[in-house]
């Protein structure tokens, strides 16, 4: 069992991340914009992150900017959601450097499996 941030400011898409992963047994909190997330991840800590590229209130390139110069949080990966996959968008997080990415609307039959593999990264 994981601790999983989700900063998703979509309703429904936080909503099906939420109970897929709850679901299978990870502790689930969530933020609706990137302020509120970047707060979170640095009081509750968690294995995992997956951030809205396109987040209110601070985008996830400048909430992936300040966690990863976070001493409690700069080693916590760090998965970018996006609305379609782009290749430039891809791209560019990859190069920013997000530990992954993954295209909304997500799949639910292969979402928790996809987040998995970053849990289980070396």
């Amino acid at each position: 069992m994981a601790r999983i941030l989700i900063i998703e400011d979509d309703a429904s898409n936080l909503e099906i991340a939420q109970c897929l992963l709850e679901h299978s047994g990870h502790r689930v909190s969530v933020a609706t914009d990137g302020r509120a997330g970047l707060i979170a991840a640095r009081r509750e800590r968690p294995d995992l992150i997956i951030c809205d590229l396109h987040a209110p209130a601070l985008e996830g390139f400048g909430v992936l900017e300040q966690l990863k110069l976070d001493a409690a949080c700069g080693q916590t990966p760090i998965v970018a959601v996006m609305a379609a996959a782009v290749r430039e968008t891809e791209r560019g997080a990859g190069m920013a450097g997000f530990d992954g990415y993954f295209s909304m609307p997500l799949a639910p039959e292969v979402f928790v499996a996809q987040i998995e593999t970053f849990l289980n990264k070396p």
